[in-house]
């Protein structure tokens, strides 16, 4: 089964955008399995964000993994080791995962999710 990894704004999409992202991943890729990396969880409860307390309990819903690494280190290590795409809006994580030739998933005109698979 294909993995995704959610970052935090990913897991803030569903409440800023009005959003449901399990329909939304799903209707690119079919049944996933969605990864949440464990510093993720203290981003969010660190948060200045309105929505920071339902996107942390949106996070829970999913598989948390323990990584070593922090913050975007945090994503990129648990997209390696999963094989997994990475769901973020973040422009400079999106460029290094690019750089290192790791599929994605970003949010187009604030409507719809769009799959980058690099070749």
């Amino acid at each position: 089964m294909q993995s995704v990894v959610l970052d935090t704004n990913a897991l803030l999409m569903p409440f800023e955008m009005r959003m449901n992202l399990d329909l939304a991943v799903a209707s690119l890729l079919g049944d996933v399995r969605m990864v949440v990396p464990g510093p993720m969880i203290g981003e969010l409860k660190n948060l200045d964000n309105k929505h920071a307390k339902a996107a942390l309990m949106l996070a829970r819903k999913y598989e948390i993994m323990q990584t070593d690494g922090t913050g975007d280190d945090a994503i990129v290590e648990a997209a390696i080791r999963l094989n997994a795409y990475v769901l973020t809006n973040d422009k400079e994580l999106r460029r290094r995962l690019r750089s290192l030739r790791i599929p994605m998933i970003y949010l187009r005109s604030h409507t719809h999710l769009v799959l980058e698979t690099i070749s």
